[in-house]
């Protein structure tokens, strides 16, 4: 609120045709001095005007005569040259009163730096009541938001060490921060204060702290509230007002909280402003129990809330589905003469729809006779998510009888009618919807296809489509979906990209289970690089799309192109699946890089994820290859102490590779956990351990034509190995 200036002694009456801004520079520059000894005149605009007042004041020239006739001259050019030529007379002499009429018109027409030129001539002169009149100069600047000249007078007037009084420096910085201008101005106000050795008051100090709050200073907003008291001043309810809301809108709302104790705690004498603007505020934010106890302290006081705060309390009550409150606080609200905005009726069918209270719902609406055609829609709306066609219908007939209806409530029916697979029928609420003279739009279009998605009917579903796209409407997220993945199924995969990149550039997203669904389409029919392509598009891609790239990539014979997709895959910060680690691994194992497998694998496992069997077999063959299986055996008691995945055949073939690249102890170490199992080694593991020459060579055959096909477990084949033929 304004600081209002104590009425000052002489009356001055402020021009109607003041430019409404002027632009302030820099306080420092150098002040304009005006020569006192003959002055040149500047060429006037009106000559014929300035001469008839010049034959005027021959005869009548004083200062009142003066201040008169420069007041009702519009021309600046003339008033300038007039007082000059005042200035030149004999017989005159120039009086605050005059440089204050002169000073208010350069003001008033933005000539700041001409402006600061009189002021400091004025200071001067030391004529009598200068500081007064600056003062003065100061208040009017003010009430017109003439605030760039009003910093400069009170520059000239801190400079000739006249005093303004501290009503001054509040009533310029309360205009600085209502016009929320930098805070640089707001600072300059209060050092010429301190430089005055003026001691700020309550209301100085809530000013700057408007102000650093306004500027983003939220700290130093809170370390000039906890020196108050140093500086003499206790905060009043303005102070706990700026503060509590200032927080809280930062979301800094612990300490709002505690600001807000404080005031408690201080008996600080409670306003309506104070509860007007920190309730709804704690409200909005869902802070039920913030918002409730100020509310009690607002009755308690005896202060009528209005409809702003009952609203406020009402909608976050519904918020916390308190619907038994909600209704109480309304009627309160109702018998006080106030009436609630459509969002509290709104929040209230919402609540009541979300507790499946519809009765309830139909209830408030029809007693409260409430024609709001958006309110209603939201229980329309909440029957069809309910499933309960018959109510829904029931309400819309009546709407339509009673003409409260619009596209929306169309659309409703519609929709529902779309989603369980009965497009017939909502084709015949689409003609009379058109008959009504309610067009369709967007959203009854993406109704339509979503029903001829769900009934199978994809090429009616394309043909709307291409009416959306004649249009430039799009298609809402759920219809979207519905869409792309009714094409992909039925085989329509360039209709399917050639939809999402439409979308894409109306900037509407894909659901990320969709667009995989897409992406893998797409790589099964070999085209990975037109899916590589539809990624750049993506707002969201998870990592089923990238796995399906990289499964392409990788039956396609492009694995050297998996370390790019990886990348991007890196830099994107995309979750890394169990598909993603198994495709990796088989990549690399088909490139023979040993060690991104190796590092692929531990990462996996340190993530506790397990790869398939598949994955497993391609991993050791690739190691086994070049003898280099025992760099797997830490990651591999990993695995065995964390899994019951490994199988016999897994068992079988370490033992196996390990006991040829001679780590016979650990061979023996898997043979004592495969028989801890109750498994029985095959009879090639058996003989080779036994030391059988012969199995040897049979086993080295073995390995060559690949040992990780499906091995038959059996004891008798143990025996026939141990025995030997006969």
């Amino acid at each position: 609120m304004a600081v209002k200036l104590p009425s000052l002694t002489q009356s001055r009456r402020i021009l109607n045709w003041v430019s409404p801004s002027a632009p302030l520079s820099s306080l420092s520059s150098a002040i304009t001095v005006l020569p006192t000894q003959e002055p040149d005149l500047i060429q006037s605009k009106h000559p014929s005007e300035f001469e008839a007042k010049i034959r005027f004041l021959k005869n009548k020239l004083h200062p009142d005569t003066l201040v008169s006739v420069l007041e009702n001259t519009h021309d600046l050019s003339s008033s300038v040259n007039l007082f000059k030529w005042a200035s030149l007379q004999k017989q005159f002499n120039h009086t605050a009163d005059t440089y204050h009429m002169m000073i208010l018109k350069l003001g008033n027409a933005g000539n700041v730096e001409q402006m600061e030129g009189f002021c400091s001539e004025m200071v001067r002169g030391k004529f009598s009541g200068f500081d007064k009149s600056l003062s003065e100069l100061i208040d009017s600047f003010v009430r017109n938001r003439r605030l760039s000249e009003a910093l400069r007078v009170l520059y000239v007037m801190n400079s000739s060490n006249s005093k303004p009084s501290i009503c001054i420096f509040n009533a310029l910085m309360c205009a600085l921060v209502q016009d929320k201008r930098d805070f640089k101005d707001v600072l300059f106000v209060y050092k010429e204060m301190v430089k005055s050795r003026i001691l700020p008051n309550i209301d100085t100090l809530n000013h700057l702290l408007e102000s650093l709050f306004e500027s983003g200073r939220v700290d130093a907003a809170l370390d000039q509230y906890r020196r108050m008291e140093k500086k003499g001043c206790n905060p009043n309810i303005r102070t706990f007002q700026i503060l509590i809301s200032g927080l809280a809108i930062r979301n800094r709302v612990e300490e709002s909280i505690l600001v807000l104790n404080d005031m408690f705690r201080c008996g600080c004498e409670t306003d309506s402003g104070l509860f007007t603007c920190v309730i709804p505020l704690f409200c909005n934010m869902q802070n039920l129990e913030i918002g409730l106890r100020l509310f009690e302290t607002m009755r308690a006081s005896n202060t009528a809330p209005d409809s702003v705060t009952y609203g406020a309390v009402i909608r976050c009550l519904c918020g916390y589905l308190r619907l038994d409150d909600a209704v109480k606080l309304y009627e309160e609200m109702i018998d006080s003469g106030l009436s609630p905005d459509n969002q509290v009726f709104v929040d209230m069918i919402n609540g009541f729809c979300k507790l499946n209270r519809l009765d309830e719902a139909r209830h408030f609406l029809d007693e409260g006779n409430i024609e709001d055609v958006c309110i209603r829609n939201t229980l329309l709306e909440s029957y069809c998510e309910n499933g309960n066609f018959v109510m829904a219908k029931g309400m819309f007939d009546k709407m339509f009888e009673r003409e409260i209806i619009d596209s929306t409530s169309w659309n409703i029916l519609i929709r529902f009618l779309c989603e369980k697979g009965v497009v017939d029928k909502a084709l015949e609420y689409l003609c009379r919807m058109v008959v009504s003279s309610f067009p369709a739009d967007s959203a009854t279009y993406s109704a339509i296809i979503l029903g001829n998605c769900k009934s199978g009917n994809v090429v009616r579903a394309l043909d709307l489509f291409c009416y959306v796209r004649s249009k430039s409407w799009v298609l809402d997220s759920v219809s979207y979906a519905e869409f792309v993945e009714s094409l992909c199924e039925k085989g329509n995969i360039q209709e399917a990209a050639d939809a999402f990149s439409y979308m894409s550039d109306k900037g509407c997203a894909l659901q990320s289970t969709s667009f995989g669904v897409l992406i893998q389409k797409i790589c099964l029919s070999g085209e990975v690089k037109r899916a590589i392509e539809l990624l750049s598009l993506a707002y969201y891609t998870g990592s089923a799309s990238y796995n399906s790239i990289l499964r392409g990539l990788f039956e396609s014979g492009q694995k050297n192109c998996i370390l790019v997709v990886l990348s991007q895959m890196i830099v994107l910060g995309c979750n890394f699946t169990v598909e993603t680690y198994c495709i990796l691994i088989q990549g690399m194992s088909a490139l023979n890089r040993k060690g991104d497998c190796l590092a692929f694998f531990d990462l996996m496992l340190n993530e506790e994820l397990v790869p398939d069997s598949q994955t497993l077999a391609c991993l050791l063959s690739c190691l086994a290859k070049d003898s280099e299986l025992h760099l797997i055996l830490p990651s591999m008691y990993k695995l065995i102490s964390k899994s019951e995945f490994l199988d016999p055949s897994t068992y079988n073939v370490l033992i196996d590779c390990l006991w040829r690249e001679g780590y016979k102890n650990e061979a023996n170490y898997l043979l004592d956990l495969m028989l801890e199992k109750g498994w029985v080694p095959h009879g090639s593991t058996h003989a080779l351990l036994m030391g059988s020459t012969a199995r040897n060579e049979a086993v080295s055959k073995k390995f060559a034509d690949g040992m990780f096909g499906k091995l038959e477990d059996s004891v008798s084949c143990i025996l026939e190995e141990g025995l030997g033929k006969t």
